[in-house]
C-alpha cells in the first residue's frame, strides 16, 4: 500500500442547535440529524448485544471490535462508554479496530466530538492521541482504561486485505456513507475479507439493509434478521455467523421478516471460544536491553507474570548508554504505511512520555547531502512535525540547514529500566541460559549452563542480541557493530537541554555540566573497550557540521565513554516472531542503532503473536520481521532446545 492521505473536506449543517458535519467527498451526513449517539447505541451497541458480552468477559479475556468506517469516532467512543459502565473488573481488554480513507483534520474532530457533554473525558483523551494524516495503522493504548484501538488510515479496498488475523473479530459495525455515496466500502472483495477477520460467533450489525450487504453476508452462510431501524428507520440489519449445525433456515415468508423488522432479540450467545486460555501466563523473557524490556512491560500491563533473566546486568549490551535519542529519519508521506521507522515513532511519542525517563525535544537534523529530498519532505508533512531552518537560524554555528525536527524525544536508559523493573509482575534474575526443553504439557523449560532448572513457562521469547541466533536452528544473521559514545565537561556554551542535533553523529547536552556525542560506527567488530581512536570520531563528526562550536571543546584525553556491540540485520529489519512452529519460543532482536526508536512499536507486535491479539502493522511488514524469514538460506546452527530426556 502507498498512498497520501487526504483529511475530509467537510460541510456543517446546524440541526435544532447541532451542528452535523457532512462529507463533500461523500455527500452524507456522519450521523444521524435525529441523534447520533442513540442511533449508534440503538444500531451498533445492541445490535451486536454487546452490554451482555463485554459484561461476561472472563479474565485476561480478549474482545474485539471492528468497523469500516471510523468517521467522527462516535461509534468507538460510545463503545468506549459502554465498556467503562459494564467491563468486569479483572484483566479482560476490549480492542477496536477502525478504518477510514478520509479522516478528519483534529480541528473538526474537536468540532464535531464536542456535540456531546458526556463523552468529553473521553473524547479528549481521543484527540490528545489522535494521529496524523498518514497512512497505515496507528495505534492508541489507553492501559488504565483496558482499551486499545488500531485506527488504520487508507481505502478499505486497500487496508482489509492487509490486516493479519493474529485474532477473529468478534462483533463488527457495518458503518460508513450510504452505499449509494459510497459503493466501494460495500464491495465484494472489502466484504470477503472482512469474513476473512471474522469466525463462528462475530456478529455483525449495520444501518444499512441494502441488498449487496444483504446478499454478500449470505453467501458467506451468515443468518441476517432486520429488527427495526432507529427513529425514522424501518429496519436495520442484524447478523451473526452461527456454526453450520446450528444455523438457523432462511426467513423467507413475509410475517417471519415482519417479526424480525419489529423485534430486537439479542442474538443467542455462539462465540466458539476456549475458556483454558484465558489465564494469567507465566512468561520468560531472556536478555535485559530495551528490547527485553519493552517486551517485559507489555505483558505486565496486561497482567501476565515476566521473569527476565540476563548473564550479567539489566541494560549491560548496547542498551545501557548514557542517553538515548528519538531521532527516526522520516520516509517521503507516501511510503509511510510500511515505513517501520515512522510507524515506530508515531507510537513511541506517544509511549515514552509514560515514563519519568522520557523528556520531549526537537532535534535540527543538518542537511549535508540530498537538499531536494529534504525540501520535499518539509511540503508533505505538517509544520508542526517539520520545517525547515536555515544555517543562520540555528543556534549553533554551521554552514548547514536543518530539518526541524520538532517532535522527538530524549530518554534515560538506566531511569526507564528502573521502572520497568519496579513493576509488580516483573522479575528480574541473573542467570546464563544455556538452553530451553519443551515439556509435554507444553509449556517451555529453562536450564542455566549448570543444567539447573530455572523454571517452566508458557512462553519464552529470546531478546539477547546476537547471542540470540544460538537458540535458534533458523535465523536471519545478526552482524556486529561496534558504537561509542563519548561524553565530556561542557566548559563552554551550555545548549538547550531539549534541543538536540543531528549531523551523521549527535550531539546534546546530558546533564548540566555534560555534552554527550555520538556515535562511532565500526562493521564486524564486537570489542567494547573504550578507544581514543573512536573518540576522534566523534569529534570529527562535530567539528565537520559545528567547526567553531567544536574548536571550543576541552581536549579529547579528557573525554570519557562507552563502546557498546550492537546487533544488526543485513536487510535492517529487526526479528520479531516465532522460531519454530511447535514452541512457544519466539524473538525480539537485531534492532541495530534504533532499539529504543523500535523496540515499543515492535513489543506490541510480539504480544500480539504471543496472546493472540490484534497486530499493529500490515501482513507485508510482518512478513518482513519475521524470525524465520530467508529460512533456506541461513546456515543451520545448534538447535534453540533440547528434547527432554525419557
Amino acid at each position: 500500500m502507498s498512498n497520501t492521505i487526504q483529511t475530509a473536506d467537510l460541510d456543517w449543517q446546524s440541526v435544532d442547535g447541532i451542528e452535523v458535519p457532512i462529507s463533500k467527498q461523500f455527500g452524507d451526513v456522519y450521523f444521524s440529524k435525529d441523534n447520533g449517539l442513540f442511533e449508534t447505541r440503538h444500531v451498533f451497541l445492541n445490535g451486536n448485544d454487546l452490554s451482555t458480552r463485554l459484561t461476561d468477559l472472563q479474565a485476561f479475556e480478549y474482545f474485539t471490535v471492528a468497523e469500516t468506517g471510523f468517521g467522527t469516532g462516535l461509534n468507538i467512543l460510545a463503545l468506549w462508554q459502554l465498556w467503562q459502565q459494564v467491563r468486569p473488573d479483572n484483566h479482560s481488554h476490549l480492542h477496536a479496530i477502525s478504518v477510514e480513507k478520509f479522516p478528519l483534520s483534529k480541528a473538526d474532530l474537536i468540532r464535531a466530538l464536542s456535540v456531546w457533554d458526556e463523552l468529553k473525558p473521553l473524547a479528549d483523551q481521543l484527540i490528545q492521541q489522535y494521529p496524523l494524516p498518514l497512512a497505515g495503522c496507528h495505534r492508541l493504548n489507553f492501559p488504565e482504561e483496558r482499551f486499545s484501538i488500531d485506527l488504520w488510515f487508507g481505502d478499505a479496498q486497500d487496508i482489509f486485505p492487509i490486516i493479519p488475523k493474529t485474532t477473529s473479530v468478534n462483533a463488527w459495525f457495518l458503518d460508513g456513507f450510504a452505499p449509494s455515496c459510497n459503493p466501494d466500502m460495500w464491495a465484494e472483495n472489502v466484504l470477503n475479507h472482512i469474513v476473512r477477520l471474522s469466525d463462528y460467533g462475530t456478529s455483525f450489525a449495520s444501518f444499512s439493509v441494502a441488498g449487496i450487504l444483504k446478499r454478500g453476508l449470505k453467501e458467506h452462510g451468515i443468518s441476517i434478521s432486520r429488527p427495526r431501524g432507529f427513529g425514522h428507520k424501518r429496519e436495520m440489519l442484524k447478523a451473526i455467523w452461527l456454526k453450520p449445525n446450528v444455523q438457523t433456515e432462511e426467513l423467507t415468508t413475509e410475517n417471519k421478516h415482519e417479526t424480525n423488522r419489529n423485534q430486537d432479540s439479542t442474538p443467542q450467545k455462539t462465540e466458539c471460544r476456549s475458556t483454558s486460555q484465558f489465564k494469567q501466563r507465566q512468561i520468560a523473557i531472556i536478555g535485559a536491553g530495551i528490547a527485553g524490556l519493552s517486551c517485559a512491560w507489555a505483558f505486565a500491563e496486561r497482567g501476565h507474570q515476566v521473569t527476565i533473566y540476563d548473564q550479567s546486568a539489566p541494560l549491560a549490551g548496547a542498551s545501557g548508554n548514557p542517553l538515548a535519542l528519538l531521532n527516526p529519519k522520516l520516509c517521503p508521506i507516501e511510503q509511510s504505511a510500511d515505513h517501520l521507522m515512522t510507524l515506530s515513532w508515531q507510537y513511541a511519542k506517544h509511549y515514552y512520555p509514560h515514563f519519568q525517563a522520557f523528556r520531549a525535544i526537537s532535534i535540527h537534523q543538518l542537511i549535508q547531502k540530498n537538499p531536494q529530498e529534504a525540501l520535499d519532505l518539509i511540503q508533505h508533512y505538517p509544520d508542526d512535525v517539520l520545517t525547515h531552518t536555515a544555517a543562520t537560524e540555528i543556534d549553533l554555528k554551521t554552514e548547514y540547514a536543518s530539518l526541524h525536527f520538532k517532535q522527538a524525544g530524549a530518554i534515560s536508559p538506566q531511569q526507564l529500566c528502573d521502572q520497568i523493573l519496579a513493576h509488580d509482575l516483573i522479575d528480574f534474575k541473573v542467570a546464563q541460559i544455556e538452553h530451553c526443553q519443551k515439556l509435554d504439557n507444553a509449556q517451555i523449560q529453562l536450564l542455566d549452563i549448570d543444567q539447573n532448572v530455572l523454571g517452566a513457562f508458557d512462553h519464552v521469547v529470546v531478546c539477547c542480541a546476537r547471542e540470540s541466533q544460538r537458540f535458534f536452528s533458523h535465523y536471519p544473521r545478526l552482524r556486529a557493530i561496534r558504537g561509542q559514545v563519548s561524553w565530556l565537561k561542557n566548559t563552554g556554551l551550555q545548549l538547550n537541554p531539549k534541543q538536540a542535533y543531528s549531523f551523521g553523529g549527535y550531539c546534546m547536552q546530558l546533564d548540566a555540566e555534560h555534552l554527550i556525542l555520538g556515535a562511532s560506527f565500526h562493521p564486524e567488530r564486537d570489542d567494547s573497550a573504550v578507544e581514543h581512536a573512536d573518540h576522534v570520531h566523534n569529534y570529527e563528526l562535530i567539528h565537520t557540521a559545528f567547526p567553531d562550536y567544536a574548536k571550543s571543546l576541552p581536549k579529547i584525553d579528557t573525554w570519557q565513554g562507552r563502546a557498546s556491540v550492537r546487533a544488526q540485520t543485513l536487510d535492517y529489519f529487526p526479528v520479531v516472531g516465532k522460531g519454530v512452529d511447535d514452541c512457544e519460543i519466539y524473538t525480539f532482536s537485531g534492532l541495530g542503532s534504533k532499539g529504543f526508536l523500535f523496540a515499543p512499536l515492535c513489543s506490541e507486535i510480539l504480544v500480539a503473536l504471543v496472546l493472540k491479539e490484534a497486530c499493529p502493522i500490515s501482513q507485508n511488514l510482518l512478513d518482513k520481521l519475521s524470525a524465520t524469514r530467508g529460512r533456506k538460506k541461513v546456515r543451520v546452527r545448534k538447535p534453540y532446545y533440547q528434547a527432554p530426556e525419557l
